[in-house]
């Protein structure tokens, strides 16, 4: 294929191909949204949706501009200059990138040679300048999860004035058996807090909306740090049509899975080590920098847009035609 001016497959931002659920796309043309009006000064109203979803009382939520929003207030309430942050690399992105917009310091663990999150070495990276540790599971950008015994133990010899962030963005991909208990968690573990958003696999993406459950001291020190008009109405409604949508998220994520396993099977038929992934995403691991080259610019001249990340690619799982257009440009 000839280059495009412009991408294709856009598979770089874990995005959902498909965009909304039907059903969450008709409830968002059919809202009644009235313009000139504000929304809530302060969010209740979905905190208290979230929390009923949840069956925790709604002091246990708060609610931001998509997960990296709750995250910002997390990091901008637990940290001072110079304190440490523990997280592993490579990860999202906007972990190093707020710790240090904020003052702190980003401690960065490499992960094992299986694409896990090492929690043993992440346990001895902590000191007495450690306020925050970023677990993420399933992890950003290899797919791998934490076990709930794993996670337990590093929960059991983690200092309870160090808040552990638990990130989920990914959760929905997971299958109902493998998934962590968050709110028996967070029940048992003050100092945990679980972030979640709708930008994955519900697709709402532009609408912005995460949020984070933990303990209700906790999270009323996080809430200190939400801005006035910041949850739109639009949002509101589209929470409500995303949880009376269950059975299309199913089918919607069980075609998803499908592509991730086919990739990833496919790339590691090519000779690419792939960790098996529980997101939307796989990860082509323990690339050459001369490899990395090579696949990018395969990737740009077929239309594909990936994710960099330092010596590995990560690719979003998009619809079948993307599957066998990334397969055909990584062959």
């Amino acid at each position: 294929m000839s280059p495009t001016s412009e991408l294709e497959h856009r598979l770089a931002l874990d995005e959902s191909p498909y965009g909304p659920l039907p059903s969450v796309r008709a409830a968002l043309r059919g809202a009644r949204i009235v313009p000139n009006r504000y929304p809530e000064y302060l969010p209740r109203r979905l905190p208290g949706m979230i929390a009923e979803r949840l069956g925790i009382p709604p002091e246990q939520v708060v609610v931001g501009a998509g997960a990296t929003g709750v995250i910002t207030k997390i990091l901008r309430e637990f940290l001072a200059p110079g304190n440490g942050v523990v997280m592993a690399t490579p990860t999202f992105d906007g972990y190093p990138l707020l710790t240090e917009t904020i003052g702190g310091r980003a401690v960065q663990i490499p992960l094992t040679a299986d694409g896990r999150q090492d929690l043993d070495a992440m346990s001895d990276a902590i000191d007495a300048c450690t306020r925050v540790v970023v677990l993420c599971s399933p992890h950003n950008p290899t797919g791998t999860r934490i076990g709930q015994v794993e996670l337990e133990g590093f929960l059991d010899r983690t200092d309870p004035s160090v808040t552990v962030l638990l990130d989920e963005a990914y959760i929905d991909f997971v299958a109902v058996t493998d998934r962590l208990g968050a709110t028996d968690l967070v029940a048992r573990y003050p100092n945990l807090v679980v972030t979640r958003t709708f930008s994955k696999a519900y697709g709402l993406a532009a609408l912005r909306v995460g949020y984070a459950i933990g303990a209700v001291p906790v999270i009323a020190r996080i809430r200190r740090w939400q801005l006035p008009f910041r949850v739109t109405a639009l949002a509101e409604t589209g929470v409500r049509a995303c949880y009376d949508a269950e059975a299309e998220l199913a089918v919607r994520t069980a075609a998803i899975t499908h592509e991730c396993g086919r990739l990833t099977e496919g790339l590691r038929e090519l000779g690419f080590a792939v960790p098996t992934s529980a997101a939307n995403f796989v990860y082509l691991d323990t690339c050459r920098p001369a490899e990395i080259d090579r696949l990018g610019a395969a990737f740009v001249r077929d239309g594909i847009q990936v994710k960099h990340c330092g010596t590995g690619i990560r690719i979003t799982v998009g619809n079948a035609a993307a599957t066998d257009r990334v397969l055909a440009a990584a062959r």
